[in-house]
């Protein structure tokens, strides 16, 4: 793996100084790609990202945008999209938009929900139900009603109610198990549990900084007290299910100056596992918070790939689709990051059981997305969705846009 970190050496030495300021500017067109603007932004050979929703006029505020800050998506049968936006870092603004993209023209954006608490993963149950995460709970809803809110009905509740800040991490991400179990992301509330006089142990990470596990009790029916599935993870937010039945994590790791430390981490999740938040990180380092604690890093599981430092993965995809045969069971991996690692989609080689491939170094689709005055605002990729057509479709939620990535026609 180090050859995907000296990928990013130079870019994090050049552009540590200016990562803070997080420029807003559109992105600059040329041409089309596969039918919709291309945006400057450079790609993997073959490739191109369209523009099927433009980031706003530079300079709106959010109250003023229609979609405010896009998080997840999910394809429908015949083409619409399903977005939830967050709305603000607040509760109440949130809301779920249905989108009809049109190539060469504006979309069709349609309110679903409104009133939402940080919505962010949207996904289709074992049900075949469309549900949607908030901060607190999760719920369900029939996106083709004729009045969607009415059908809004909550199926997990009580999950900790992490407003920002003095808190963190409130954002609810979540997959089924093989079972029919939901397992549902708890962030830790707070980025590295600094350690009190007389405490041996983090008591935030006995039961959040976790994935929670609801047992199924019937079609469409959890059980109300969950279990503690795994531990020790600071922010699942990324996570998915593999073909095989491997569950899989990304982890964001915690805050600190060091511009190429700690690696985020893509971990396999097993039940009982605890996998080091706020001890330990990466190859089983121990966090600077805890060395004076003289922790043992021997016991927690280690990452299966490290993965870019202060990348800030937030939604893994297992690809499967015909417009990317090359692509065809890889994982893609959002970097949302704002520092120079950040603003990237990487591919994941998998083998047969769901694992990441030793060895590899992940290929990067798109290794020109930091920000260029005149020609792009860096990148904030966050959700992930696969057409009916194979095209890959990304939320960038900082800059409030949609894209969508094709293959170059010739």
């Amino acid at each position: 793996m180090r050859g995907l970190f000296a990928a990013f050496a130079l870019a994090l030495t050049a552009g540590a100084a200016q990562a803070q300021a997080i420029p807003q500017w559109g992105y600059a067109r040329s041409g089309t790609c596969d039918g919709y603007p291309r945006a400057a932004i450079e790609t993997a050979p073959g490739l191109c990202v369209g523009l099927a929703l433009a980031p706003p006029p530079t300079g709106l505020p959010l109250s003023k945008r229609t979609i405010r800050m896009p998080r997840g998506l999910l394809a429908l049968p015949g083409g619409d999209l399903l977005v939830s936006d967050l709305g603000a870092w607040t509760t109440g603004r949130g809301a779920v938009w249905r989108v009809t993209p049109k190539p060469g023209g504006q979309p069709v954006i349609r309110p679903v929900l409104r009133k939402l608490d940080m919505p962010a993963t949207l996904a289709i149950g074992p049900d075949g139900e469309v549900y949607v995460g908030e901060m607190s709970r999760i719920s369900r809803f029939d996106p083709d009603a004729a009045d969607p809110q009415a059908t809004l009905t909550p199926v997990i509740t009580g999950l900790p109610d992490n407003r920002l800040h003095d808190n963190r991490h409130p954002l609810s991400a979540f997959v089924w198990a093989a079972d029919g179990a939901f397992l549902v992301n708890v962030g830790a509330p707070s980025d590295q549990c600094l350690p009190k006089p007389g405490w041996k142990s983090c008591p935030e990470a006995e039961r959040q900084a976790a994935i929670w596990r609801f047992a199924p009790e019937g079609p469409g029916k959890w059980a109300a007290e969950p279990t503690v599935y795994a531990r020790g993870l600071r922010n699942s937010l990324a996570l998915v299910r593999t073909r095989a039945g491997t569950i899989l994590q990304a982890e964001n790791s915690i805050d600190v100056p060091q511009a190429n430390w700690p690696p985020e981490e893509l971990n396999v999740i097993e039940q009982g596992a605890h996998y080091g938040w706020p001890y330990c990180m990466g190859q089983n380092e121990t966090a600077p918070a805890w060395r004076t604690q003289k922790v043992a890093c021997a016991p927690y599981r280690r990452p299966v790939l490290n993965l870019p430092p202060h990348g800030a993965p937030l939604d893994l995809l297992e690809y499967r689709g015909e417009m990317f045969p090359e692509l065809t069971g890889r994982l893609l991996v959002t970097l949302h990051g704002y520092r120079p690692t950040g603003s990237r989609i990487l591919a994941i080689e998998l083998d047969d059981k769901g694992l990441p491939k030793a060895g590899q170094r992940p290929r990067d689709l798109t290794p020109g997305w930091g920000a260029v005055k005149g020609k792009r605002p860096a990148g904030a990729p966050v959700g992930l969705a696969v057409a009916a057509d194979g095209a890959i479709w990304v939320a960038d939620d900082r800059n409030g846009a949609i894209l969508r990535l094709a293959k170059v026609r010739r």
